[in-house]
Protein backbone atom coordinates (compact mmCIF):
# COMPACT_ATOMS: atom_id res chain seq x y z
CA UNK A 1 0.00 0.00 0.00
CA UNK A 2 2.38 2.28 0.83
CA UNK A 3 4.89 1.68 -2.32
CA UNK A 4 1.95 1.94 -4.39
CA UNK A 5 0.81 5.75 -3.24
CA UNK A 6 3.09 7.88 -4.43
CA UNK A 7 3.18 7.12 -7.55
CA UNK A 8 -0.59 7.86 -7.89
CA UNK A 9 0.30 11.23 -6.22
CA UNK A 10 2.51 11.90 -8.78
CA UNK A 11 0.05 11.11 -11.66
CA UNK A 12 -2.21 13.15 -10.44
CA UNK A 13 0.09 16.23 -10.25
CA UNK A 14 1.13 15.99 -13.73
CA UNK A 15 -2.98 15.48 -15.26
CA UNK A 16 -3.65 18.65 -13.22
CA UNK A 17 -0.89 20.55 -15.33
CA UNK A 18 -1.83 19.36 -18.51
CA UNK A 19 -5.36 20.11 -17.73
CA UNK A 20 -4.03 24.00 -16.47
CA UNK A 21 -2.20 23.89 -19.73
CA UNK A 22 -5.02 23.24 -22.35
CA UNK A 23 -7.35 25.41 -20.40
CA UNK A 24 -4.65 28.67 -20.79
CA UNK A 25 -4.22 27.67 -24.54
CA UNK A 26 -7.70 27.79 -24.98
CA UNK A 27 -8.27 30.87 -23.18
CA UNK A 28 -5.41 32.78 -25.31
CA UNK A 29 -7.09 32.06 -28.74
CA UNK A 30 -10.06 34.05 -28.73
CA UNK A 31 -8.03 36.92 -27.59
CA UNK A 32 -5.89 37.21 -30.13
CA UNK A 33 -8.69 36.64 -32.33
CA UNK A 34 -10.25 39.27 -30.55
CA UNK A 35 -7.31 41.43 -31.08
CA UNK A 36 -7.01 40.94 -34.69
CA UNK A 37 -10.31 42.31 -35.00
CA UNK A 38 -9.96 45.06 -32.95
CA UNK A 39 -7.00 45.96 -35.39
CA UNK A 40 -8.77 45.67 -38.65
CA UNK A 41 -11.91 47.59 -37.03
CA UNK A 42 -9.52 50.71 -36.22
CA UNK A 43 -7.79 50.59 -39.35
CA UNK A 44 -11.02 50.63 -41.24
CA UNK A 45 -12.26 53.37 -39.35
CA UNK A 46 -8.99 55.72 -39.57
CA UNK A 47 -9.20 55.29 -43.02
CA UNK A 48 -12.77 56.45 -43.03
CA UNK A 49 -11.98 59.21 -40.98
CA UNK A 50 -8.83 60.33 -43.51
CA UNK A 51 -11.22 59.58 -46.63
CA UNK A 52 -13.99 61.85 -45.05
CA UNK A 53 -11.13 64.67 -44.66
CA UNK A 54 -10.33 64.56 -48.22
CA UNK A 55 -13.92 64.77 -48.92
CA UNK A 56 -14.69 67.45 -47.31
CA UNK A 57 -12.01 69.80 -48.36
CA UNK A 58 -12.91 69.16 -51.70
CA UNK A 59 -16.76 70.32 -50.94
CA UNK A 60 -15.09 72.77 -49.12
CA UNK A 61 -13.35 74.21 -52.34
CA UNK A 62 -16.01 73.89 -54.73
CA UNK A 63 -18.29 75.53 -52.07
CA UNK A 64 -15.49 78.36 -52.47
CA UNK A 65 -15.26 78.57 -56.15
CA UNK A 66 -18.88 78.66 -56.66
CA UNK A 67 -19.39 81.34 -54.18
CA UNK A 68 -17.13 83.71 -56.07
CA UNK A 69 -18.91 82.71 -58.99
CA UNK A 70 -21.74 83.59 -57.88
CA UNK A 71 -23.38 87.06 -58.83
CA UNK A 72 -23.04 89.84 -56.86
CA UNK A 73 -24.93 92.71 -55.46
CA UNK A 74 -24.19 95.93 -57.71
CA UNK A 75 -24.21 98.93 -56.00
CA UNK A 76 -25.54 102.18 -57.52
CA UNK A 77 -21.56 102.88 -57.99
CA UNK A 78 -20.52 99.51 -59.42
CA UNK A 79 -23.74 100.49 -61.78
CA UNK A 80 -22.38 103.71 -63.19
CA UNK A 81 -18.93 102.29 -63.46
CA UNK A 82 -20.18 99.71 -65.84
CA UNK A 83 -22.16 102.06 -68.06
CA UNK A 84 -18.80 104.42 -68.12
CA UNK A 85 -16.14 101.80 -69.30
CA UNK A 86 -19.20 101.49 -71.70
CA UNK A 87 -19.32 104.24 -72.96
CA UNK A 88 -15.69 104.79 -73.71
CA UNK A 89 -14.89 101.82 -74.81
CA UNK A 90 -17.24 103.11 -77.53
CA UNK A 91 -15.57 106.29 -77.70
CA UNK A 92 -12.47 104.17 -77.96
CA UNK A 93 -13.93 102.84 -81.35
CA UNK A 94 -15.19 105.91 -82.76
CA UNK A 95 -11.86 107.35 -82.48
CA UNK A 96 -10.04 104.47 -83.73
CA UNK A 97 -12.53 104.78 -86.88
CA UNK A 98 -11.49 108.37 -87.05
CA UNK A 99 -7.85 107.86 -86.64
CA UNK A 100 -8.20 105.05 -89.95
CA UNK A 101 -10.05 107.68 -91.78
CA UNK A 102 -7.43 109.79 -91.28
CA UNK A 103 -4.26 107.80 -92.03
CA UNK A 104 -6.61 106.93 -95.26
CA UNK A 105 -6.58 110.36 -96.16
CA UNK A 106 -3.28 111.02 -95.27
CA UNK A 107 -3.42 113.31 -92.16
CA UNK A 108 -0.65 112.78 -89.52
CA UNK A 109 0.31 115.42 -86.96
CA UNK A 110 3.79 116.13 -86.78
CA UNK A 111 4.58 114.46 -89.87
CA UNK A 112 6.65 117.55 -91.79
CA UNK A 113 9.67 118.41 -91.04
CA UNK A 114 7.97 122.18 -92.25
CA UNK A 115 11.36 123.11 -93.99
CA UNK A 116 9.82 123.77 -96.86
CA UNK A 117 10.93 127.84 -96.16
CA UNK A 118 12.65 130.06 -94.16
CA UNK A 119 9.28 132.34 -93.85
CA UNK A 120 6.89 129.13 -92.61
CA UNK A 121 4.76 129.70 -95.90
CA UNK A 122 3.40 126.41 -97.50
CA UNK A 123 4.95 126.01 -101.48
CA UNK A 124 2.84 125.54 -104.11
CA UNK A 125 4.93 122.59 -105.82
CA UNK A 126 7.83 120.60 -105.21
CA UNK A 127 8.94 119.06 -108.62
CA UNK A 128 10.35 116.10 -108.99
CA UNK A 129 12.60 114.82 -112.28
CA UNK A 130 12.97 111.19 -112.56
CA UNK A 131 17.00 111.07 -113.61
CA UNK A 132 19.59 108.13 -113.08
CA UNK A 133 23.13 107.16 -113.26
CA UNK A 134 23.44 107.38 -117.49
CA UNK A 135 20.96 110.76 -117.45
CA UNK A 136 24.00 113.29 -117.26
CA UNK A 137 23.61 114.49 -120.75
CA UNK A 138 19.70 115.05 -120.02
CA UNK A 139 19.87 116.53 -117.04
CA UNK A 140 22.49 119.41 -118.70
CA UNK A 141 19.52 119.79 -121.56
CA UNK A 142 17.12 120.36 -118.93
CA UNK A 143 18.83 123.22 -116.86
CA UNK A 144 19.96 124.58 -120.54
CA UNK A 145 16.32 124.64 -121.12
CA UNK A 146 13.09 125.08 -119.20
CA UNK A 147 15.15 124.30 -115.70
CA UNK A 148 16.98 127.16 -114.15
CA UNK A 149 20.32 127.90 -112.75
CA UNK A 150 21.89 128.09 -109.32
CA UNK A 151 20.56 131.69 -108.68
CA UNK A 152 17.20 131.22 -110.49
CA UNK A 153 16.11 128.22 -108.77
CA UNK A 154 15.80 130.37 -105.19
CA UNK A 155 14.62 132.92 -106.55
CA UNK A 156 11.65 130.12 -108.25
CA UNK A 157 11.56 128.68 -104.63
CA UNK A 158 10.50 132.36 -103.48
CA UNK A 159 7.69 131.40 -105.49
CA UNK A 160 6.17 128.49 -103.99
CA UNK A 161 8.38 126.05 -106.54
CA UNK A 162 10.95 123.66 -105.61
CA UNK A 163 12.36 121.72 -108.23
CA UNK A 164 14.69 118.41 -107.87
CA UNK A 165 16.72 116.44 -109.72
CA UNK A 166 15.52 112.62 -108.12
CA UNK A 167 17.77 109.85 -108.19
CA UNK A 168 18.65 106.92 -105.66
CA UNK A 169 22.45 105.53 -104.65
CA UNK A 170 24.46 102.73 -106.77
CA UNK A 171 24.00 99.15 -105.51
CA UNK A 172 27.66 99.49 -104.48
CA UNK A 173 27.67 102.20 -102.58
CA UNK A 174 30.28 104.56 -102.53
CA UNK A 175 31.31 103.74 -106.05
CA UNK A 176 32.04 106.23 -108.90
CA UNK A 177 28.22 106.48 -109.85
CA UNK A 178 27.34 107.88 -106.59
CA UNK A 179 30.59 109.66 -106.47
CA UNK A 180 29.82 111.41 -109.58
CA UNK A 181 26.67 112.21 -108.41
CA UNK A 182 27.82 113.86 -105.44
CA UNK A 183 29.71 115.82 -107.13
CA UNK A 184 27.89 117.09 -109.67
CA UNK A 185 25.35 117.97 -106.35
CA UNK A 186 27.86 119.77 -104.86
CA UNK A 187 28.42 122.01 -108.28
CA UNK A 188 24.56 122.26 -109.30
CA UNK A 189 22.72 121.95 -105.71
CA UNK A 190 19.86 120.78 -107.43
CA UNK A 191 19.48 117.16 -106.22
CA UNK A 192 16.78 114.90 -104.27
CA UNK A 193 19.39 112.12 -103.36
CA UNK A 194 17.39 108.90 -101.77
CA UNK A 195 19.81 107.62 -99.39
CA UNK A 196 17.19 104.47 -99.30
CA UNK A 197 16.75 103.63 -102.15
CA UNK A 198 18.91 101.67 -105.00
CA UNK A 199 18.97 103.38 -108.73
CA UNK A 200 17.91 100.51 -110.88
CA UNK A 201 14.90 100.50 -114.03
CA UNK A 202 12.97 97.51 -112.43
CA UNK A 203 12.79 99.28 -108.72
CA UNK A 204 10.98 102.33 -110.27
CA UNK A 205 7.86 101.81 -108.70
CA UNK A 206 9.93 101.86 -105.19
CA UNK A 207 11.66 104.98 -106.64
CA UNK A 208 8.19 106.80 -106.01
CA UNK A 209 7.52 105.64 -102.68
CA UNK A 210 11.01 107.01 -101.27
CA UNK A 211 10.56 109.89 -103.07
CA UNK A 212 7.05 111.18 -102.19
CA UNK A 213 7.69 110.56 -98.88
CA UNK A 214 11.23 112.17 -99.17
CA UNK A 215 9.78 115.21 -100.59
CA UNK A 216 7.09 115.63 -97.84
CA UNK A 217 9.35 115.70 -95.14
CA UNK A 218 11.65 117.89 -96.05
CA UNK A 219 8.90 120.00 -97.73
CA UNK A 220 5.49 121.54 -97.17
CA UNK A 221 3.67 121.83 -100.51
CA UNK A 222 0.39 121.98 -101.85
CA UNK A 223 1.54 119.27 -104.55
CA UNK A 224 4.21 116.98 -105.70
CA UNK A 225 5.22 116.43 -109.17
CA UNK A 226 7.11 113.76 -110.89
CA UNK A 227 8.41 114.22 -113.95
CA UNK A 228 10.59 111.98 -116.06
CA UNK A 229 13.77 113.77 -117.85
CA UNK A 230 12.62 112.34 -121.13
CA UNK A 231 10.53 115.36 -121.89
CA UNK A 232 11.04 119.34 -122.18
CA UNK A 233 8.16 121.41 -119.80
CA UNK A 234 6.73 124.60 -120.29
CA UNK A 235 7.48 125.28 -116.58
CA UNK A 236 5.36 128.80 -116.53
CA UNK A 237 2.49 126.74 -117.98
CA UNK A 238 2.99 124.05 -115.11
CA UNK A 239 2.82 126.30 -112.17
CA UNK A 240 -0.01 128.29 -113.60
CA UNK A 241 -1.86 124.51 -114.02
CA UNK A 242 -1.27 124.27 -110.27
CA UNK A 243 -2.29 127.79 -109.18
CA UNK A 244 -5.66 126.82 -110.46
CA UNK A 245 -6.13 123.88 -108.99
CA UNK A 246 -5.29 125.10 -105.38
CA UNK A 247 -7.29 124.58 -102.32
CA UNK A 248 -8.45 121.49 -104.52
CA UNK A 249 -7.54 118.24 -101.78
CA UNK A 250 -7.48 114.56 -102.90
CA UNK A 251 -5.99 115.32 -106.05
CA UNK A 252 -4.72 112.97 -108.73
CA UNK A 253 -3.94 114.86 -111.64
CA UNK A 254 -2.18 113.48 -115.05
CA UNK A 255 -2.93 111.83 -118.55
CA UNK A 256 -5.60 109.16 -117.08
CA UNK A 257 -5.24 105.95 -119.15
CA UNK A 258 -6.64 102.34 -119.01
CA UNK A 259 -5.50 99.35 -121.02
CA UNK A 260 -4.92 96.05 -121.66
CA UNK A 261 -2.41 94.19 -119.05
CA UNK A 262 0.71 92.04 -120.71
CA UNK A 263 0.69 88.54 -119.71
CA UNK A 264 2.89 87.15 -121.84
CA UNK A 265 6.55 87.73 -121.16
CA UNK A 266 9.40 88.92 -122.92
CA UNK A 267 6.86 91.47 -124.57
CA UNK A 268 7.10 94.98 -123.50
CA UNK A 269 5.08 96.37 -120.52
CA UNK A 270 5.03 92.62 -119.09
CA UNK A 271 2.93 92.43 -115.70
CA UNK A 272 4.26 89.25 -113.88
CA UNK A 273 1.48 89.90 -111.90
CA UNK A 274 -1.19 89.92 -114.55
CA UNK A 275 -3.46 87.35 -113.14
CA UNK A 276 -4.70 89.68 -110.24
CA UNK A 277 -6.26 91.82 -112.99
CA UNK A 278 -9.63 89.86 -114.10
CA UNK A 279 -10.44 87.82 -116.57
CA UNK A 280 -10.57 90.82 -118.89
CA UNK A 281 -6.92 91.25 -118.44
CA UNK A 282 -7.31 95.59 -118.19
CA UNK A 283 -5.56 97.94 -116.08
CA UNK A 284 -8.00 100.07 -113.83
CA UNK A 285 -8.10 103.99 -114.30
CA UNK A 286 -4.11 106.10 -113.88
CA UNK A 287 -1.72 108.52 -114.53
CA UNK A 288 -0.17 107.46 -117.56
CA UNK A 289 3.38 109.49 -118.81
CA UNK A 290 5.84 110.92 -117.74
CA UNK A 291 3.91 113.33 -115.40
CA UNK A 292 2.09 113.28 -113.00
CA UNK A 293 0.65 115.17 -109.93
CA UNK A 294 -0.56 114.62 -106.39
CA UNK A 295 -1.90 116.57 -103.13
CA UNK A 296 -0.73 117.22 -99.85
CA UNK A 297 -3.11 114.66 -98.58
CA UNK A 298 -2.77 112.06 -100.85
CA UNK A 299 1.41 112.23 -101.01
CA UNK A 300 0.92 112.07 -97.00
CA UNK A 301 -0.77 108.89 -97.40
CA UNK A 302 2.20 106.98 -99.73
CA UNK A 303 4.61 107.95 -96.66
CA UNK A 304 2.49 106.99 -94.02
CA UNK A 305 1.89 103.35 -95.23
CA UNK A 306 4.48 102.94 -97.52
CA UNK A 307 5.72 100.29 -96.18
CA UNK A 308 2.54 98.06 -96.64
CA UNK A 309 2.24 99.31 -99.99
CA UNK A 310 1.67 97.02 -102.77
CA UNK A 311 4.37 97.84 -105.97
CA UNK A 312 3.25 96.20 -109.07
CA UNK A 313 5.76 96.08 -112.57
CA UNK A 314 5.45 99.98 -113.38
CA UNK A 315 5.48 102.99 -111.51
CA UNK A 316 2.27 104.36 -112.94
CA UNK A 317 -0.02 101.49 -112.19
CA UNK A 318 1.52 100.92 -108.96
CA UNK A 319 0.48 104.45 -108.14
CA UNK A 320 -2.51 104.23 -109.77
CA UNK A 321 -3.41 100.87 -107.40
CA UNK A 322 -2.42 103.32 -103.82
CA UNK A 323 -4.77 105.66 -105.55
CA UNK A 324 -8.15 103.74 -106.09
CA UNK A 325 -8.95 102.67 -101.77
CA UNK A 326 -8.74 106.40 -101.12
CA UNK A 327 -11.28 109.44 -101.90
CA UNK A 328 -9.21 110.50 -104.64
CA UNK A 329 -10.31 112.97 -106.95
CA UNK A 330 -9.67 111.81 -110.83
CA UNK A 331 -8.32 115.22 -112.93
CA UNK A 332 -7.66 114.33 -116.63
CA UNK A 333 -5.61 116.81 -118.17
CA UNK A 334 -4.82 116.00 -121.89
CA UNK A 335 -2.42 118.84 -121.60
CA UNK A 336 -0.53 116.23 -119.40
CA UNK A 337 -0.48 113.82 -121.88
CA UNK A 338 2.79 112.80 -124.18
CA UNK A 339 2.58 112.10 -127.72
CA UNK A 340 5.15 111.83 -130.86
CA UNK A 341 2.65 111.14 -133.07
CA UNK A 342 -0.08 113.44 -135.13
CA UNK A 343 -3.07 111.74 -133.74
CA UNK A 344 -1.83 112.32 -129.91
CA UNK A 345 -3.66 113.88 -127.54
CA UNK A 346 -1.55 116.79 -127.45
CA UNK A 347 -1.57 119.03 -130.35
CA UNK A 348 0.72 122.22 -130.45
CA UNK A 349 3.19 124.09 -131.52
CA UNK A 350 5.16 123.43 -128.88
CA UNK A 351 5.94 120.10 -130.20
CA UNK A 352 7.40 121.61 -133.46
CA UNK A 353 10.41 122.27 -131.32
CA UNK A 354 11.46 118.90 -130.35
CA UNK A 355 13.84 118.83 -133.58
CA UNK A 356 17.39 117.64 -134.11
CA UNK A 357 18.62 121.61 -134.20
CA UNK A 358 17.23 122.84 -131.22
CA UNK A 359 18.22 120.15 -129.37
CA UNK A 360 21.77 120.50 -131.07
CA UNK A 361 21.71 124.30 -129.83
CA UNK A 362 20.39 123.82 -126.36
CA UNK A 363 23.23 121.59 -126.26
CA UNK A 364 25.64 124.51 -127.35
CA UNK A 365 24.18 126.65 -124.50
CA UNK A 366 25.45 124.40 -121.81
CA UNK A 367 28.56 123.10 -120.84
CA UNK A 368 28.57 120.16 -121.87
CA UNK A 369 31.88 118.69 -124.02
CA UNK A 370 30.76 118.68 -127.70
CA UNK A 371 32.04 115.21 -127.42
CA UNK A 372 28.72 114.52 -125.83
CA UNK A 373 26.43 115.72 -128.45
CA UNK A 374 26.73 113.07 -131.00
CA UNK A 375 25.29 110.65 -128.26
CA UNK A 376 22.83 112.93 -127.10
CA UNK A 377 21.63 113.31 -130.72
CA UNK A 378 21.01 109.63 -131.06
CA UNK A 379 19.07 109.55 -127.54
CA UNK A 380 15.36 108.75 -126.12
CA UNK A 381 15.18 112.70 -125.99
CA UNK A 382 14.47 112.75 -129.41
CA UNK A 383 10.91 111.19 -128.62
CA UNK A 384 10.21 112.99 -125.39
CA UNK A 385 7.15 115.98 -125.44
CA UNK A 386 6.27 119.60 -124.14
CA UNK A 387 3.81 120.15 -121.42
CA UNK A 388 1.96 123.62 -123.31
CA UNK A 389 1.11 126.40 -121.16
CA UNK A 390 -2.39 127.10 -120.38
CA UNK A 391 -4.06 130.25 -122.71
Amino acid sequence: MESILPTTSFSSSSKSERRSKSKSSQTSKPSLVMALISCFAWLYVAGRLWQDAEYRMVLGSLLKKNSEQRPKMLTVEDKLMVLGCKDLERRIVEVEMELTVAKSQGYLKNQLKQSGSSSGKQLLAVIGIYTGFGGRLRRNVIRGSWLPNVDALSKLEERGVVVRFVIGRSPNRGDSLDRNVNEENLATKDFLILESHEEAQEELPKKAKYFFSSAIQNWDAEFYVKVDDNIDVDLDGLIELLQKRRGQNSSYIGCMKSGEVVAEEGRAWYEPEWWKFGDEKSYFRHAAGSVLMLSKNLAQYININSASLKSYAHEDTSIGSWMMGLQTTYIDDSRLCCSTSGQGKQQSVLIGLNRKDVILSRLARTTIPFVFIGAYHNSKMETSCFIPRYH
